[in-house]
Parts: C-alpha cells; structure tokens; sequence
C-alpha cells in the first residue's frame, strides 16, 4: 500500500521529492527504500515525540545509518534532524507535554520575546550534538524544521527549513517573513505547510486541529467542539496562495502537510464526529471500504489534490 501511494505522489501529484516522517525507524526505513526506489528525493525525517535528550541522539543515529546507506545506493537523500523540538520534546519550553507547552505560550504571548532568549541557547545546543552525531554518520545534507519562535543556528546546516502556517494574524506580514528566511543566503524549505477542511480553517492555519475533542481515556481523537461546515475549496485556495507566495519569494522546497490522516476518518452526515473537517490532508481517509477513484485504497481526494497535482506540474 504504501509503495503505490508513493507511486501516486509521484505520477499523479507530480512531487519529485518526498518528506517521509515517522518515529519508528523500521517503518520510516521501510518508506524511505520505496520512495528512494520510485526515484524520488527522500527528506529522511525521524520525529521525537516526548522523548529526552539522549533517546532522541539515538534515534538520529539508527535513522542516520540507514539514510547513508540508502544515498550510498544512489538515492538522493536530506537528512531532517527532527522537528518543532522545542514544542514536541521537554526541557525547552515549560511543561511536561505538548499541551502543557502551547497552553503556556498561549496564555503568556507578552513573555515570547523572553520565551525565545531562553529556548535559543538550549535548542542550539541540542542540535550542535544532534548535527554532529548524523555527520558522523550520514554524508549527504542536513536540516532542522524549526518553528519561527526557535532561533536556529543555521550554520550547524545545508538547508534552512522552516515549518510555516498562515493565519490571519500573520497574513498581512506573511510574504515578508518568507523573503527574509530566503534572505539568509542558504537554500530554503517549508518543511510543512497546509490547511483543515472546515470552514474558516484559513483562518487558523496551524491550529485547525484544535476544533478536535480527544478521547479521556486513550487521547485518541473522538469528536470535533462543534458543528462545522466543510470547504474544501478554502482548503485548496489557501495552499494555491501559499506555494505562490513561496515561489515568489525563491524559496527552493516545499512540503504540503500531509497526504493522510489516518486517525481522522471522514464520516458523512455526522458532522461532529467527521474528523475529516480537521484533517490538514490532501485525501479524505474513509472509515469503512475503499475508495472509487484509487480503487483499493481506503480514502478519496479532496480538492486540494488536484490543486498540488497542478502547481508541481507546473
């Protein structure tokens, strides 16, 4: 299954590159080959999620090990060392879990400035050990996918890479953020970028999940706070805009988040409990059965699918 969704990211949404995440590294190996296989760019990028410091190095380094070994065979590779650590991982932020960490952001915005002078030495040096450890192992390029509270030394890296939301409070000053992360002087990535399914999502941009009620229990998603209306096409025009303005602004990669969400099944007719309204994907994940366009596969496009198809055509 996954080799022929890979196949359709390539033949059919013209992606020549492949941002493959995941925190298992026999599963990302397993995804990394095929996609390295079908011949495209493999942006090699295990994702630490509330591990600590030295769990996280390991991880790196198993991960490393294999992305060498694949771009030895002659696959072109980038190795992403991680993602939003000072978010995803504690001992940046104040707060155990990722909902202790944003809660706190949030409900301080006046203390970011000194939020940021004390995240940007930690996260430094954090990824000074991390660069060096991948180096040792792995030869080709390497990056970060920072979130813009983090001040990465970019000299540590081949790629400045950024992940990077448009929401209504930054739109009016979005386009001149991204020319000055091109600015730089580096080749630059948008490591992840997107839009939910709902109505007013736009809007939100990196916070569309946050309509989605999780499950006591087992923090599974279990249902949305509200009733919701679907837009789709919102959803395609804000990535329309969005890879405008990155190739206005010459930026070099771009990675649409994300082909699928598989915990946030699409249920018609049951607007609360169709979690596809939330879902940043580019496909709409069915519950049950499979889909008539791929038939086999278990989900459908929505109409940003055909958006991504024709801007990487182009």
């Amino acid at each position: 299954m996954v080799a022929r969704e890979l196949r359709i990211v390539r033949d059919d949404l013209h992606c020549n590159a492949v941002r493959v995440m995941g925190g298992d590294p026999g599963r990302l190996a397993l995804a990394a080959r095929l996609a390295a296989d079908l011949g495209l760019e493999v942006w090699y990028s295990p994702y630490p999620l509330d591990l600590n410091a030295d769990e996280i190095l390991a991880l790196f380094a198993a991960c490393a090990d294999e992305a060498e070994r694949l771009r030895r065979g002659g696959a072109e590779v980038v190795f992403v060392a991680g993602a939003e650590l000072s978010l995803m991982v504690p001992g940046f932020l104040t707060g155990d879990t990722l909902a202790q960490r944003l809660d706190g952001l949030l409900r301080h915005r006046d203390r970011l400035p000194a939020v940021i002078a004390e995240v940007t030495p930690r996260i430094n040096d954090f990824l000074a050990a991390a660069a060096a450890t991948i180096r040792e192992r792995f030869g080709g390029p390497i990056t970060y996918a920072a979130v813009p509270l983090e001040r990465v030394d970019w000299s540590l890296f081949d790629i400045v890479s950024v992940d990077l939301y448009r929401s209504a409070e930054v739109a009016d000053a979005f386009a001149e953020g991204v020319r000055t992360v091109v600015a730089q002087g580096k080749p630059v990535a948008i490591t992840e970028f997107g839009c939910a399914s709902f109505a007013g999502a736009p809007d939100r941009g990196a916070s569309g999940l946050d309509i989605v009620v999780k499950d006591e229990n087992t923090g599974a998603p279990s249902h949305l706070d509200g009733d919701y209306l679907r837009d789709e096409a919102g959803q395609a025009r804000y990535v329309r805009e969005l890879l405008d303005i990155f190739d206005t602004e010459g930026v070099d990669a771009t990675f649409v988040f994300t082909f699928a969400l598989h915990d946030f099944p699409h249920r018609p007719g049951e607007s609360r409990r169709d979690l596809d309204l939330a879902s940043y994907g580019i496909v709409r994940v069915l519950e049950k059965g499979t889909g008539t366009t791929y038939p086999g596969l278990s989900w459908e496009p929505k109409a940003v699918f055909a958006t991504v198809s024709a801007a990487y055509a182009g």
